[in-house]
């Protein structure tokens, strides 16, 4: 069996140990010891960018907002199915992840960071979107931690408070969508969101393309002016035309 074999380390700003790691062609990065992302099982994240990306192809341009880099493949489906002139700011608090894609992995997603509609900003992306001018994203892709509960760092916890939330649909032009990933299913989640002002969709997805499972959730909240006039519960109903 062939090692995993550790290719560089870094730490976050609150001390935890982050370290990317290969084994037979795959990649891994780890916080802590529990996997982030994984090279090998990217059909959700795929599926996050495809989310994103569903109506920006109407729009003349279109600016999105990614949070967290990863292995760069929720940039990869952003890119493709986002059209020619869709722009992907992309915001990374951790320098050295985006060294990492630059130099370790341009030859799995790194060298889309030179595609000139991608901008990355060294920053926490929620000094990006607290700083925000009104309207300006058609997306918000956040995709930092393993689901809505603060992971990489504490102060995550202000994406998933109903401040975080405000502030949030304050900077996405009318019926632009914010899109979170999940880990596991987080019913309460969905129904914070919805009394936040927003519709939410939550999509299954599997984390490989052949699975027939499908553990991960994507909640996709879209703006809206009257979410909760039809369904207080907060989620789409299915088959609702909405949905």
């Amino acid at each position: 069996m062939k090692p995993n074999r550790k290719l560089a380390e870094t730490t976050t700003p609150e001390g935890a140990k982050l370290i990317l790691y290969e084994h037979d062609g795959a990649y891994c990065i780890r916080l802590n010891g529990v996997d982030l992302v994984h090279s090998s099982a990217t059909a959700s994240e795929l599926q996050l960018g495809e989310l994103a990306a569903e109506t920006l192809s109407e729009q003349p341009d279109s600016l999105v907002l990614l949070g967290g880099m990863g292995l760069g493949f929720t940039l990869k489906s952003l890119l493709a199915k986002g059209g020619p002139r869709v722009k992907v700011q992309v915001a990374e608090l951790i320098p050295q992840v985006i060294d990492w894609n630059r130099n370790l992995l341009a030859h799995l997603n790194g060298a889309l960071l030179d595609d000139p509609r991608v901008e990355v900003l060294l920053r926490d992306v929620w000094s990006v979107i607290a700083g925000g001018e009104p309207a300006r994203y058609d997306a918000l892709v956040l995709d930092i931690d393993n689901g809505p509960t603060a992971m990489v760092q504490k102060q995550n916890a202000r994406l998933y408070s109903s401040k975080g939330f405000e502030k949030i649909a304050s900077v996405l032009k009318p019926h632009g969508r914010a899109l979170f990933w999940s880990a596991r299913p987080e019913p309460a989640f969905a129904q914070r969101l919805a009394r936040a002002g927003f519709e939410v969709r939550v999509v299954a997805a599997p984390l490989y393309a052949a699975a027939k499972r499908f553990p991960v959730s994507i909640y996709v909240a879209a703006k809206t002016t009257n979410p909760l006039a039809d369904n207080p519960s907060g989620t789409c109903p299915t088959g609702a035309p909405q949905c």
